[in-house]
């Protein structure tokens, strides 16, 4: 019985011990910049409100993709729904700290732009525009 036990433990000791180091192998070469860049790439969703420079303001919803281009540059193309349109909008953006991103956002269809801000939460973020045709918030979540 006890060299059952024995035995079991030091299964249970190599096992751990091989899992431990497989994992360590995974995350060889990915470091503390590489995790963050990797923050805000990627798909993310979610809704928000339009305030319209009118004074009218819309629920919207919007689906967003962010790419790295450069060491703290970033790319974003997204879709966003109101009940009254359908718009797509394109932004640059700078990484400004660690999970601050600041740019310029331009909407082709209605010939807009002005300053995004974007604060990043593990999974989740919240989105602020700000120009010619009024404000807008977002919060979005990665997929």
């Amino acid at each position: 019985m006890i060299q059952s036990q024995r035995r079991r433990a030091r299964y249970t000791t190599a096992f751990a011990s091989m899992l431990a180091a497989v994992l360590g192998l995974s995350l060889v070469g990915v470091t503390a910049a590489d995790a963050e860049s990797a923050m805000l790439v990627g798909t993310w969703a979610g809704n928000g409100s339009i305030n319209f420079s009118s004074g009218k303001k819309e629920r919207a919803r919007c689906r967003a993709h962010f790419a790295k281009t450069g060491e703290t540059s970033y790319e974003m193309s997204a879709t966003c729904a109101t009940p009254s349109a359908k718009v797509d909008q394109t932004a640059q953006l700078t990484k400004v700290g660690a999970s601050s991103y600041v740019g310029s956002f331009f909407n082709q269809q209605y010939n807009t732009g002005g300053t995004i801000r974007i604060r990043v939460s593990g999974r989740t973020g919240s989105v602020n525009l700000a120009g010619e045709a009024g404000t807008a918030f977002f919060s979005l979540r990665k997929y």
